[in-house]
């Protein structure tokens, strides 16, 4: 893309703001404005075929640049990635996972457990640190029954502890709730081992609480449609100390249509597991989604290179914030306020929107393509 395309393009994301002034979101200035984010990605070379590494990226606001801070080549392609309290970094192996690393704050390989192919039960690509720090929460599958699994694993040697189902099919991404339990996104696909889907009649896709402490279901939630799977969750706060969960979702159905007009989020709020619009990106595809503005969410749709803002206030709406191809990797970025904006991966480079601070674009250091998630590590 040339740059006076590029140019185009940010003008547009640029103009996103005013969309949402127009819908009743003040945009009232903020306090000083963090210089730096560090955060933790991943992403291989332009080709297909380049190897795939994960690192820190260092975007300083005021000189207008991103930098590689550290870089560590991977096995093969990964998706989640954790950051854990000591600088830490936990790379999963995109599904089905073969391969779990942690990465030491200096960018070395601190651990890596590598699983064979052939195993039964194999990584679905996300952890989570449980609430005492002493265990690391895996999702799997069980390839000889089907059944999800979460994976209780040593938080320092990653070995495996515990084995508990899932509460469903085909677990995802999980997270904590408020007491340490845990929150699992099942996202009910039937995959085989070449992760490809079959069977799709059968999908049974729902979010769960599982006790952190023995693995049993407390609570699961369905939606009425079984084709849309559940997929990537977020927490986020509202001014009013209200926490809702926040799931992006995928339509599975068999019609193109259907799956054009599925709404792609769901949000469980006071116990109840509600889709609140019906507005969606075409495609019916949640690729990832970061908590936002006003007690909401950000949701990207990569096939339709595009970010909307869904917030309790106009809870019927999803207002576009970022318009450029490849919009997908999702991060939670403070700002002058907090809990407003977001830092979205793209195929031209980082994009930060923020309702009270001014957007801004930062190119990529070198050729180089994102993958699905990254995290923001810090900011100051």
């Amino acid at each position: 893309m040339t740059h006076n395309m590029q140019r185009r393009q940010f003008l547009k994301l640029a103009g996103a703001c005013g969309l949402l002034a127009q819908g009743g979101i003040a945009l009232a200035a903020g306090d000083k404005e963090p210089q730096r984010a560090l955060v933790a990605a991943a992403w291989r070379g332009p080709n297909p075929t380049d190897t795939y590494h994960a690192g820190i990226l260092a975007a300083e606001w005021g000189r207008k640049k991103l930098d590689i801070l550290y870089s560590v080549p991977l096995p093969t392609r990964p998706h989640g990635l954790l950051p854990e309290a000591d600088g830490s970094l936990l790379v999963a192996g995109v599904r089905p996972g073969i391969w779990l690393m942690r990465i030491d704050p200096e960018g070395k390989v601190a651990r890596q457990i590598d699983i064979e192919p052939s195993a039964n039960v194999l990584l679905n690509g996300h952890a989570i640190v449980g609430k005492a720090g002493d265990v690391v929460f895996t999702t799997e599958t069980d390839f000889a029954s089907g059944r999800g699994k979460i994976g209780v694993r040593d938080r320092v040697t990653l070995n495996k502890l515990d084995e508990w189902e899932s509460g469903g099919m085909e677990p995802h991404q999980v997270l904590l709730d408020a007491d340490g339990h845990l929150m699992v996104a099942n996202g009910g696909i039937p995959r085989n081992r070449a992760d490809k889907k079959y069977d799709l009649p059968r999908m049974n896709s729902s979010l769960v609480r599982l006790d952190a402490r023995n693995g049993k279901l407390l609570h699961q939630w369905k939606l009425d449609d079984p084709r849309l799977s559940l997929r990537h969750i977020a927490w986020s706060t509202a001014p009013d100390g209200e926490r809702r969960l926040g799931i992006a979702m995928q339509a599975e159905h068999d019609d193109a249509v259907l799956r054009s007009r599925a709404p792609i989020l769901a949000v469980l709020e006071a116990e109840q597991l509600l889709v609140p619009t019906r507005a969606n990106d075409g495609f019916g595809y949640g690729g990832d989604l970061a908590a936002a503005y006003a007690g909401g969410f950000v949701v990207s749709s990569n096939q339709a290179g595009l970010a909307q803002l869904w917030y309790p206030g106009a809870p019927e709406k999803l207002t576009p914030v970022v318009e450029l191809q490849e919009a997908y990797a999702m991060a939670e970025w403070n700002g002058p306020k907090p809990g407003g904006g977001v830092l979205v991966s793209t195929a031209l480079g980082l994009v930060r929107w923020h309702p009270t601070a001014k957007a801004a674009f930062l190119p990529w250091p070198k050729p180089m393509a994102l993958d699905n998630h990254w995290v923001l590590v810090s900011e100051a």
